[in-house]
């Protein structure tokens, strides 16, 4: 163990690698590769209303336990994000679609 360096909590030291995933088997580790980055299909379709009444559209949203999918999961922007969140909750409250799935 180099000088003035805790050990970790399993006593050994990492040397520094820290972030890196080395570690822990991240991304550091070699494993997947470079992920393609998800585009909006809002933004492609040109879709500016996210209706509320369109259930097939807001059950893409949302996966089987019921949440509404994240951003970085779904790879919607942050404005049609907005828009698709609030136009869920309307469709929720209408009973259009459910709550959760039981």
């Amino acid at each position: 163990m180099s000088p003035g360096r805790r050990p970790t909590q399993d006593g050994s030291d990492h040397g520094g690698a820290k972030r890196d995933g080395a570690r822990r088997g991240g991304a550091g580790a070699g494993g997947g590769g470079m992920r393609r980055r998800k585009v909006c299909r809002f933004c492609v379709d040109k879709i500016d209303y996210i209706d509320y009444k369109d259930v097939r559209v807001l059950m893409m949203a949302i996966p089987e336990r019921g949440k509404i999918q994240p951003r970085r999961l779904s790879g919607t922007c942050a404005k049609h994000q907005r828009k698709l969140t609030t136009a869920v909750k309307r469709a929720r409250q209408l009973a259009l679609i459910p709550f959760t799935t039981d």
